[in-house]
């Protein structure tokens, strides 16, 4: 990624790999440097809001969802947005 840190995919899957290492707070980072390049990267969108959920953000979550919403809706990825939807539905009030 020091070559090229908009790769999005070798990004996404360090995200994902610091997510199943515990390392919650690092895999945030990543996905919003991912999010940074790329801002059409639904999946970032969820996981990294289920990420900041576990962190007890729920504030950030919401937002995060509710941007990646804006984008799906934008894009048509109709399933990432339908996702999105229902974990943004399911956070406490």
């Amino acid at each position: 990624m020091a070559q090229n840190p908009a790769d999005a995919f070798a990004r996404y899957g360090l995200a994902m790999e610091l997510v199943k290492g515990g390392e919650l707070a690092s895999a945030v980072s990543e996905f919003r440097a991912l999010l940074e390049h790329n801002p059409n990267y639904a999946a970032a969108y969820f996981h990294g809001g289920q990420v900041l959920e576990k962190l007890g953000d729920v504030e950030q979550a919401r937002q995060l969802y509710e941007k990646g919403i804006q984008v799906t809706g934008r894009t048509g990825d109709q399933h990432t947005r339908s996702e999105l939807q229902a974990a943004l539905d399911m956070l406490p009030i």
